[in-house]
């Protein structure tokens, strides 16, 4: 680990990018390990959009326990040290596809979300938006938040499955990947695309990047350095990077 914290001295622009797995040490759980989101709910039916227009009660009950109780979860070691590595200038810029918000309340300024997140929920028909306190208070009570200004049915500001991520997002992240000579991958499978392509611009950019995952990834192989525990990685960092 300290051929990590030497490389991160080094750099001159180091750029993280964060997956589920950076997150569950806030005891979120991720969605493609052995104890995933997917091995008990139906990805499909609950995060894809046309599922979601016909038939939003799914998600909302659902999402009671995933979505409208991330105000009451607390950053991980992951989070606070990013923030502060971020402070400190050694980090330049994070990104991410997570929708926790949790870079964020860890103190993080320079966050790109890939996928969006629920801070914001939009009406589908007319656009209004709702704040994410707003949209708790009706989903605690067991309802499906709908517009009261034209009746629509309202969505998180998260991206599902068949929606383009957003375009700013994926442009800015494009010319940071490019622009890093060292990204971090903390806790991702890099299976999901478009972002999990994110890596391979800065490795044919002439880029290193370091892997912190408890997985395979594709790009194993193109890593300097490979770490299985962020925990011990973080803690490492923590204790000897200042």
């Amino acid at each position: 680990m300290q051929k990590l914290v030497d490389k991160l001295k080094k750099a001159k622009h180091c750029v993280v990018f964060t997956g589920a797995g950076s997150s569950t040490l806030a005891g979120i759980r991720d969605f493609r390990g052995k104890d995933g989101l997917y091995t008990e709910y139906d990805a499909e039916k609950m995060f894809h959009i046309d599922y979601f227009k016909n038939n939003p009660r799914y998600f909302y009950n659902h999402a009671r326990k995933l979505f409208y109780e991330l105000d009451k979860i607390e950053p991980c070691i992951v989070h606070t040290e990013v923030a502060r590595l971020e402070n400190l200038g050694i980090i330049k810029r994070i990104i991410t596809q997570n929708i926790d918000m949790l870079h964020q309340k860890a103190g993080s300024q320079n966050v790109i979300e890939l996928h969006g997140s629920p801070y914001i929920h939009s009406c589908l028909s007319c656009g209004k938006q709702f704040s994410f306190s707003q949209i708790k208070e009706i989903v605690d009570r067991d309802e499906v938040p709908y517009c009261d200004t034209c009746g629509g049915l309202i969505k998180p500001n998260a991206v599902f499955f068949g929606e383009q991520l957003p375009i700013d997002a994926i442009q800015d992240a494009t010319n940071e990947s490019k622009a890093a000579d060292l990204m971090l991958i903390l806790g991702s499978t890099l299976v999901v695309q478009p972002a999990a392509s994110m890596p391979l611009y800065t490795i044919q950019c002439g880029g290193e990047i370091v892997i912190v995952n408890n997985q395979p990834t594709p790009l194993d192989h193109h890593a300097v350095l490979k770490y299985e525990s962020l925990g011990e990685v973080f803690e490492f960092l923590r204790e000897n990077l200042n």
